[in-house]
C-alpha cells in the first residue's frame, strides 16, 4: 500500500509504501489511540457527573436531614399520644372497676335487707344478652369513641351507686327505727314505783318534777336496752348514782340510773334488748330501783307511751 502526502504549494510530494505488516501495526495504534481517548472522555464524564451528584447531595442533604427529623418528631408524639391514651383508659378502666365493686357491693346488702332470694336476684350472674347478627358489616370502634362511651358508662354507673346507697340508706332507716326507737321495759322483773311528771319527793317531801318512771325490783335484777344505740355515759353522776346514758340517733336517748352495777362503757355499741346493767340503789335513793328516762331532742318526755310500743 502507497501513500501519497502532497504539500499546500504542491511543489513537493512525499510518497510512503505500507506493506502489510506495517498496515496490521497502524490498525492497532489506532484501535488502541481510540480505547485510549474514549477511556480518557469516560473518565472526564464521570467525574464530572460525580461532581453534579455531589453538589447535588451537598444541596439536597440537609432538607432530607430536615424532613426526617420532622417525621421522627411526628412518630415520637405519636407514640407519646398513644402512651398518654393506654394510661388515661387505664386510669378510667380503675376507677370503673372500683364503681363496679362498689355496685357489687350495695347489690348484695340490698338484696339481703330487703330478702331476696337468689333466683330473684344474683349479683354474681351474668345479665342474658343476645340477638340476631347483624346484617351490616362490623366495624371497630375508634380510641376517641371508646373513651367518649367509657366515661359516659362511668358516669352512668357512678349515677346507679348514688342511687343505690340512697336506697340502701332508706331501707337501713326503716329496718333500724324498730331497733332504735326506745320501744318496751328496761326490767323485765320489775314493776312500776312512781310515774312521769310532778310527785311529792321521797326524800324532802315537797312536790317536784320527775323526769322518768321508776321501776322498782330484786337486787342484781338484769336492766335491759330498749333500743340500739351508741353507750355516752356509764359511770357515777350526781343524783343518779351508777348511770347508763345511750344514744339511739333520731334526736333519742334513754337514760338508766341507779345501778347496782354497769356492764358496758362509753363508745360501746348496743342492741336493743341486751343487758346493759343490774338493778340497785345507787345515788340519791330510797331502794333498789331503776330510773328510766326517755328523752327526745333534749326535752324529757313520758316514757309510758314508748313502753306501750313494746
Amino acid at each position: 500500500m502507497q501513500l501519497l502526502f502532497i504539500s499546500k504549494t504542491r511543489k513537493k510530494s512525499l510518497s510512503l509504501t505500507l506493506g502489510p505488516l506495517s498496515l496490521c501495526l497502524c490498525f492497532v495504534i489506532s484501535i488502541v489511540a481510540g480505547l485510549l481517548i474514549f477511556h480518557a472522555g469516560s473518565q472526564f464524564s464521570l467525574n464530572l457527573t460525580r461532581g453534579s451528584v455531589e453538589d447535588l447531595y451537598a444541596q439536597a442533604a440537609p432538607v432530607w436531614n430536615q424532613e426526617i427529623g420532622i417525621q421522627q418528631q411526628m412518630l415520637d408524639q405519636a407514640q407519646e399520644d398513644a402512651s398518654n391514651n393506654l394510661d388515661a383508659l387505664a386510669t378510667r378502666l380503675s376507677k370503673l372497676q372500683a364503681h363496679v365493686m362498689r355496685l357489687d357491693a350495695l347489690g348484695s346488702r340490698l338484696a339481703s335487707m330487703a330478702d331476696l332470694n337468689e333466683i330473684e336476684f344474683d349479683i354474681t350472674a351474668t345479665p342474658g344478652l343476645g340477638g340476631p347478627r347483624p346484617v351490616k358489616n362490623d366495624k371497630s370502634m375508634k380510641v376517641n369513641d371508646f373513651i367518649t362511651a367509657l366515661e359516659q358508662l362511668n358516669n352512668k354507673v357512678q349515677d346507679r351507686a348514688e342511687k343505690l346507697a340512697a336506697m340502701e340508706s332508706m331501707l337501713i332507716d326503716r329496718t333500724l327505727q324498730s331497733q332504735t326507737i326506745p320501744t318496751g321495759s328496761p326490767t323485765m322483773d320489775g314493776w312500776i314505783s312512781s310515774l312521769f311528771g310532778e310527785r311529792t319527793d321521797p326524800i324532802t317531801g315537797k312536790v317536784e318534777f320527775h323526769d322518768g318512771i321508776d321501776y322498782a325490783g330484786k337486787p342484781g335484777s338484769p336492766i335491759l336496752a330498749v333500743g340500739s344505740g351508741i353507750v355516752t355515759w356509764s359511770g357515777v353522776r350526781y343524783g343518779y348514782g351508777n348511770m347508763v346514758e345511750i344514744n339511739h340517733g333520731n334526736g333519742y336517748q334513754t337514760r338508766y340510773a341507779h345501778n347496782k352495777k354497769n356492764l358496758v362503757v362509753v363508745g360501746q355499741k348496743v342492741d336493743k334488748g341486751q343487758v346493759i346493767s343490774l338493778m340497785g340503789s345507787s345515788g340519791r335513793s330510797t331502794g333498789t330501783h331503776v330510773h328510766f328516762e326517755v328523752i327526745s331532742n333534749g326535752k324529757a318526755v313520758d316514757p309510758k307511751k314508748y313502753i306501750s310500743l313494746k
